[in-house]
This record gives structure tokens, sequence and C-alpha cells, in this order.
């Protein structure tokens, strides 16, 4: 008979959203009259940029056209993408990278859920905490995290605290890890680490041959000069360090699906013997039995986003998020709440009052408020008494929102 992989019991019965989407629908059945604002998924609201659009009607178009019509593509991304990401993305801020470090993807969750497929399932994890939920769940199903304790941890996961206590800022452990994962701009808290606090991070993996999982798929939110958009900015991290990017909140990809991941050739893990090997190589091999690219037309509409036209697009879109971030941010913090986050990113990190759960001020909000937000423990042990916010809502809602909070909290 066939065996399942056991695993995957070990993880809670659904995905964290999944949870929240049944809360809202019994909602909705109980108060059919109540309009829900929703700022808890990250979906985005804005259209794709007119570029983008132009660009996959042409790509359609040659699709018609057999002289132009194209079949499987490279699996690791079509060179006139992977030329405008490393031009645009990384040449500016003077990171150089050859063609063959560019992975294009269909987004940032599939990669960094699959990263772990070219890493031994006995290597110790670290993460910040709270944390999106995919870095631990694809642990979990390989057998890298252990078992779920009383207390909300993975018994092989060593968790970094980053609370209101130390400012967001997580600890340097004290002791080695094999993998640490950083996100950040950080999604769920909003956060971000500067220049100097990411060094100290790939000064950490330089001494401890550990490998950098990092993900910046946020970091065309950010805002200050201070907050690095790569860890490649950072002097050795091409030697520590895989980077994952996306076009979901940036372009508004979140249903086209398109992203890269960077693993630079220089980059190399061990074998149990000490031999060093590639990572870029085994990830490659990865993809290529596993992937079979991401769509021409796809590709085509990312690539559109880095012309003069498409950068002014996007970033009018940014800006729209952030000025809801801003909104959000000032908002709340006139009704007496705590607030972090919404300054580089579209996050909001909301301190529930009086010591709330986070579940409990969920429902009091979807309930008295009728607006939707995430419960921060959902994201970790040190996300309780937390609530998330995003801004990707439409500008109105985020104020009509702000209002009904203010109301209800009088």
């Amino acid at each position: 008979m066939a065996l399942v992989n056991e695993h995957f019991l070990k993880l809670p019965g659904s995905y964290l959203f999944s949870d929240i989407a049944k809360k809202i629908n019994t909602f909705r059945i109980t108060h059919p009259k109540k309009e829900v604002i929703r700022l808890g998924i990250g979906d985005v609201t804005r259209p794709l940029p007119q570029v983008c659009i132009e660009a996959m009607h042409k790509a359609v178009d040659e699709m018609a056209d057999a002289k132009t019509f194209r079949g499987y593509g490279p699996e690791q991304g079509y060179d006139f993408l992977i030329d405008a990401v490393i031009k645009h993305d990384y040449a500016t801020r003077g990171v150089h990278f050859s063609p063959q470090e560019i992975f294009i993807n269909d987004g940032a969750k599939s990669d960094t859920g699959n990263i772990g497929d070219i890493l031994r399932h006995d290597n110790s994890v670290g993460v910040t905490d709270p944390i999106y939920p995919v870095y631990i769940d694809s642990n979990v199903m390989c057998g890298r995290a252990g078992i779920l304790e009383k207390d909300g941890k993975w018994s092989n996961v060593t968790y970094m605290p980053c609370t209101a206590e130390n400012n967001f800022i997580p600890e340097i452990p004290d002791k080695r890890i094999d993998i640490v994962y950083l996100c950040y701009p950080n999604n769920p808290t909003g956060t971000t680490l500067t220049k100097p606090e990411l060094k100290k991070w790939v000064d950490y993996a330089l001494d401890n041959d550990t490998l950098i999982l990092f993900d910046a798929a946020y970091e065309a939110f950010i805002q200050e000069d201070d907050v690095p958009h790569s860890i490649y900015e950072i002097k050795g991290a091409k030697k520590c360090a895989i980077e994952f990017r996306s076009f979901s909140k940036t372009a508004g990809f979140t249903g086209v699906r398109c992203g890269y991941t960077v693993v630079p050739k220089e980059l190399t893990a061990a074998t149990l013997e000490g031999e060093r090997i590639s990572l870029n190589k085994l990830w490659n091999r990865r993809q290529c039995t596993k992937f079979n690219g991401t769509s021409y037309i796809t590709q085509r509409a990312a690539e559109a986003i880095y012309t003069a036209e498409g950068r002014r697009q996007v970033k009018e879109t940014i800006d729209y998020y952030m000025n809801n971030a801003r909104t959000m941010k000032e908002g709340l913090e006139t009704s007496g709440l705590e607030v972090y986050g919404g300054v580089n990113a579209p996050y909001i990190w909301l301190k529930t009052p009086n010591g709330i759960s986070s579940w409990r001020f969920f429902e009091q909000m979807l309930y008295e408020a009728n607006v939707v937000g995430t419960p921060g423990v959902g994201f970790g042990p040190s996300g309780e008494g937390y609530i998330r916010l995003t801004a990707f809502g439409k500008h109105e809602d985020c104020v009509e929102a702000m209002k009904r909070i203010r109301n209800w909290l009088k």
C-alpha cells in the first residue's frame, strides 16, 4: 500500500488564512446586511500597470502567429527579463550578477517553500518570530521542524522574537544555526533593518557557515535611505545568502504570478564528508526537473515594469498603498493604539489593547467594527497580542475602516 508523508500530518488542520475565511463567511451568513472591510489578507486591489497589459496583449498576439509562437521556455527564465532584473534591481545599487544567477519563478512563495529541496532534512533552522507561515510549514513538511510543542513552537526550530520590547530587531543567536530565514521589510510586522543591523547577520552567517534565506518581496516599498533593498548590498552576502523577490505586491502580480530567486555562484554548502557544493548548480538542477518555467506572456509583462513608463506606473501604485498605510497608521494612533510598521512596508502591526488575545481582538473587530485583520499569533508565538492590517485595500475603505475602529473603541 502507498504510505503518506507523515510529516504533513503534523501540520495544523488548515492554513491560517483559510481559518480567517471561514470566520468571515460565518459572520456574513449571520449578518447578511453588514458590509465587511477586509484588511487582512495581503492581496492587492489596484489593476496591473497599463504597460504590463499592453505587453501581455502583444505577447498573446505573438503566440497566435507561427513565426513568433513560443512553446517551452527556459526553466530559468527568458534572457530579456533576467537582463532587466540585473540592470535595474542590482546594477543600480552597485551589485553585479551573471544571468545564470537569476531564476525567474511563479512568485516568491513557491521558491521560499521549495528551496528546502536542495538542503538536508536535518539542518537546524532559525526564524524571526513572528514569521510568514510558509517558512515554517515547508520545513515541517520535510521533517526538518521537529514536533509542535505546547507553547506553539516547533522543537527543532530556533525562534528569535521580534516584539516592541526589542524594537522588532531580532537578537543574533548565541549558537550556530544552519539555515536562517530573514524577511525585510518584514511580513507581518512591517518593520525593517538598517544596513548596520543587516551586516551583523551577514557577519554571523560568514563566521558560522550559515545559509541566510532572505525574502525581499517588499523592498520596493522602502522609503528611508538607511534601509537596504537587498542583502547583497552588504559585503560578503553572496557567499552566504539566497534572495527572493516578487512582482506580486510591487506591480499587482498576485494573480499573474511572477518573481525571481537569486542564487550566487559563489554560494556553497557542504556534504557530510565536507565537500563544498554549489547551491546554484543544485537549484538549477531542481528547477530543470520540477519546473517548466514561467509563461512567456507573464515574463513579457514583468519586463515592461522596468521601462521608464513602467517604473513610473509602478511607483504610482506603491505611492497609493503607502498613502493608505499612512492614513491607517495615523488613524489608529489617533485612536490611542500602539502601531508599528507602515513606514517602509504596506503592513500595519497593531498591538491589541488591554492584553486582549489576537483571536479575541480579531473577532471583536469583525463583529463590532466589521473590519477584518489577521491575528498576529497566526504568524508565530511572538505575534500573540498583535493584529496585522494591510494597506492594499481601496483608499476609501481604509478611511472608512479607521473611522469604524475609532467609533468602536470609544
